[in-house]
């Protein structure tokens, strides 16, 4: 499909526009944070730092979306709900990090924030039927079109804060995701929806400069719930729309390594017999850190998969046979990645598990040595 090149200059400004806000911004809201007390202090062990570190930095990452937005996106019905149930997440994520609300307040005004989104016709009505041996190529939900659509809001709002464990992880695997749906956005010509996920990406890659290992400011609940927000209710505008079987998998893939960890880590907590929100340390990153990983590599690694599986999705819109192929290989990819590093980490380690054992041994004979030449 050729580009319009107005839609494409407009894109290039928008993102331009999001970065230059939140690149300039991030430095005055890590001196609010700072002031208002939104410091992330060490001291569980699912935390990787060692230092106290200023959040709230989605608040830069929230300028930067919302001037873009207003300045060169078409602010339909849609867009209207989508930004009022911006600030009202914006909001929550803000006292939270300030004062550290309950998990089922903040459960609540997430669910208000879907419901504002919904109201305003942002809505799942059409779903590609995942049984592929049915005649049926798709789902009317028609009752359930709305208690499906903020499930999913608030399911992809959630898994984005859940994987927000290390420097630069869900800045970084938000960029990719909204970039992989500007892409199909632009492939199945919805020039609007890539005008918006254009300023997303923009404002992410701002703050990034800031957030990558070693952090200077993290986003904290403000930014990890906004982007989570915006990427879910975009995909309902702009990935929801395809009728093709395969086509279910297309907003699964985009948000792949959030929505995947997030269900991971619910089914692991309720099989333990704890709250699904209760917070641990089995997140995919932690058990990358555990594995031997540095912060850079364990999110070189996600950055990886989330691009992989990006990919998929966007092969997946354009291609016609070789869809299941393609989709098939992406995750095989991500197979391989896994095992690869698995592999080498665990090698590593055995080596310097036998060093660390021989190391006393070799000092020791050495020592006799020492000892047997002084005695002669």
């Amino acid at each position: 499909m050729p580009l319009d090149t107005t839609l494409a200059i407009r894109i290039l400004i928008t993102v331009a526009v999001g970065f230059i806000i939140s690149f300039a911004a991030t430095p005055i809201v890590k001196g609010f944070a700072q002031r208002v007390g939104a410091m992330d202090v060490p001291g569980e062990a699912r935390r990787v730092h060692d230092h106290p570190i200023p959040r709230m930095g989605g608040l830069a990452i929230f300028l930067g979306f919302l001037l873009s937005v207003l300045l060169f996106a078409d602010i339909t019905r849609q867009m209207q709900g989508i930004l009022l149930g911006c600030v009202i997440i914006v909001a929550t994520g803000a006292i939270d990090d300030i004062i550290s609300l309950n998990a089922w307040v903040k459960l609540t005004l997430q669910i208000l924030a879907a419901v504002v989104a919904v109201l305003h016709g942002v809505e799942i009505n059409v779903l590609a039927n995942p049984a592929v041996w049915s005649s049926k190529a798709y789902l009317i939900l028609g009752n359930l079109s709305i208690p499906i659509t903020i499930l999913w809001i608030v399911g992809i709002t959630n898994s984005v804060n859940l994987i927000d464990g290390l420097d630069g992880l869900a800045v970084g695997v938000s960029t990719i995701s909204s970039l992989t749906m500007l892409v199909i956005a632009l492939l199945v010509s919805d020039g609007s929806v890539a005008v918006v996920l254009a300023a997303l990406a923009g404002a992410c890659i701002g703050f990034m400069p800031y957030n990558l290992n070693p952090a200077k400011i993290f986003m904290g609940d403000t930014g990890a719930l906004l982007l989570g927000y915006v990427l879910a209710t975009m995909s309902i505008l702009g990935l929801f729309k395809f009728y093709a079987v395969v086509s279910f998998a297309v907003p699964l893939l985009a948000v792949a390594v959030p929505l995947f960890d997030t269900v991971f880590a619910f089914c692991r907590r309720l099989f333990k017999g704890q709250s699904p929100m209760h917070p641990d340390r089995g997140h995919f990153h932690h058990r990358l850190i555990d594995m031997g990983l540095s912060q850079k590599q364990a999110v070189a690694v996600l950055y990886s998969i989330s691009a992989i599986l990006g990919l998929a999705a966007v092969v997946i819109t354009t291609s016609g046979e070789i869809k299941a192929l393609i989709l098939i290989l992406g995750f095989c990819l991500c197979a391989f990645l896994w095992a690869f590093v698995y592999g080498k980490l665990h090698h590593d380690k055995k080596e310097a598990f036998d060093e660390k054992k021989a190391t006393p041994i070799k000092e020791k004979a050495a020592k006799c040595v020492e000892d047997d030449n002084e005695t002669h």
